[in-house]
């Protein structure tokens, strides 16, 4: 089948290849086959990259050209839109999300996000009268008024690449900022393709640039180049501990979303079928490779049994298989690593006491590619290695609580904040619960959070800032105070 995708680089305006035509491969996780290479940046190129975003901001007017912006931004709206379907077949093959998921988050849900951003640089407040005041007996006008951060560069992750890419660009973009924007090494056909739809729009050479690369030290380089004002990054708790030093030296501003290990909390007078029902579907999402995904499922002691044998009845009867069959609900996960993490942390659940239901394998009928049985273990203790670090896998731990105080207290026990889900028939006893749980999206009774005007981020070491809605925006923006005598 032949695939949709960019061997190039977007630099300057231009698609390019890599210097000296450098390239390396990408997989399909659900054959572990090579697909074919991508552009592969090299130190030079990402130099150029951002050499290229700093010339755009430094020397155009696309900083305070609010008609051009929004102009380009829904062109590139329309050529997504108009892309979609060259888009789905390369999603599918590189990133191993069922056809199912292209049809909401990974793909057609996100393009949205784009347009909204457009329409909203009508409606944003760019300025604010803070009025006169008097000094040593004179009137002086004061305003406030947002400016643009400058250069960023966006690290994208591999599992969503499209909807992070696309959540990362174009709230710079709308802010005045000028974008080098990382792919991710598993998933860089997406990224590519994405600069070569990009490409078809009026963007000035250099407002935004695309590259992908095997070489972490292209990554390095993002978080430590002088020229580079701030740095967007999506991805593991680890990792972006390792950018905030990197960008300490700099001053940089940096935006983390980082990892998370969000707590499903069944409240004992909640509907226990639904209650399980979204918990096994929300942990074989896209394999559980997702950071908002609620892995730890907290039940109460008298309730425990009966939920753990409606979620196994569901986790065992998951489809999960070829991507490319709508029918299929799980696919596989990205690589051997991760394969390995994600099996070496159920093995240890076990030895530090934890009860495996079901999964921790392989599933026999899928012997190619790096499919994982959707897991679930009973008995885990709160402080388990599992409860506490962040698997990104279909592995979900069962943790039991006496009372709704106790199930806060459970939920807060982690580094991370980032999500967090509430079932219960009583909307006060749950909003009490909601409100209790420190993580920056709660969903409750299966409410759905998730949507361009939304702001997505975490509490504690799930990240700093905010991603898409006004407060994406306000991300990208400096603050400056004007004043004048009358």
């Amino acid at each position: 089948m032949a695939f949709w995708h960019e061997e190039n680089l977007l630099i300057g305006g231009e698609l390019v290849e890599a210097e000296g035509g450098r390239t390396f491969e990408t997989l399909n996780p659900a054959t572990g086959q090579v697909l074919g290479v991508a552009a592969d940046a090299s130190l030079a190129d990402a130099d150029r990259a951002i050499q290229a975003a700093r010339t755009a901001f430094d020397t155009t007017d696309w900083s305070t050209d609010h008609e051009l912006r929004q102009r380009c931004l829904y062109q590139l709206h329309e050529a997504l839109v108009r892309h979609t379907e060259d888009l789905r077949p390369t999603m599918i093959a590189e990133v191993g999300c069922p056809v199912m998921l292209t049809e909401m988050a990974a793909l057609e849900t996100p393009i949205e996000i784009v347009k909204w951003y457009a329409d909203l640089l009508d409606k944003f407040e760019w300025s604010e009268d803070l009025g006169i005041t008097e000094f040593r007996g004179a009137p002086h006008n004061r305003w406030v008024e947002k400016e643009p951060v400058g250069v960023v560069a966006g690290i994208v992750p591999y599992n969503y690449p499209l909807q992070i890419t696309i959540a990362k660009v174009a709230p710079a973009l709308a802010a005045g900022c000028t974008d080098v924007v990382k792919g991710p090494p598993d998933t860089p056909w997406v990224t590519q393709s994405f600069a070569r739809i990009a490409a078809e729009t009026d963007l000035p050479p250099g407002v935004l640039n695309v590259i992908s690369s095997s070489d972490v030290e292209v990554g390095e380089v993002l978080t430590t180049d002088p020229r580079v004002d701030m740095v967007s990054f999506t991805g593991s708790t680890a990792v972006g501990r390792r950018i905030m030093a990197a960008a300490s030296d700099t001053v940089k501003k940096v935006f983390l979303e980082l990892g998370g290990k969000s707590a499903y909390i069944v409240l004992d007078d909640a509907d226990l079928g639904l209650a399980a029902m979204i918990a096994s579907f929300t942990i074989c999402s896209h394999a559980g490779q997702g950071c908002a995904i609620t892995s730890r499922l907290l039940v109460p002691e008298t309730k425990a049994d009966e939920v753990i044998e409606q979620v196994k009845a569901m986790l065992e009867g998951m489809a999960v298989g070829d991507p490319n069959d709508p029918g299929t609900m799980m696919g596989p996960l990205i690589n051997a690593r991760q394969w390995d993490k994600v099996d070496a942390h159920v093995q240890q659940a076990v030895a530090e006491g934890a009860r495996l239901v079901t999964g921790g394998h392989r599933p026999e009928n899928l012997p190619d590619g790096y499919f994982y049985a959707p897991t679930l273990l009973a008995d885990v203790d709160p402080d388990a290695t599992i409860a506490q670090e962040e698997t990104f896998g279909p592995v979900l731990s069962v943790i039991t609580f006496k009372d709704d105080d106790e199930a806060i207290a459970i939920a807060n026990n982690s580094l991370f904040g980032l999500s967090g889900t509430v079932n219960t028939t009583d909307r006060e006893r749950g909003l009490r619960v909601a409100r209790g749980v420190r993580a920056g999206t709660i969903s409750l009774n299966g409410g759905m959070w998730y949507g361009p005007d939304s702001p997505f981020g975490g509490y504690k070491q799930s990240g700093i800032g905010r991603e898409m809605g006004v407060p994406g925006l306000v991300e990208y923006l400096e603050t400056k105070t004007i004043a004048e005598p009358v």
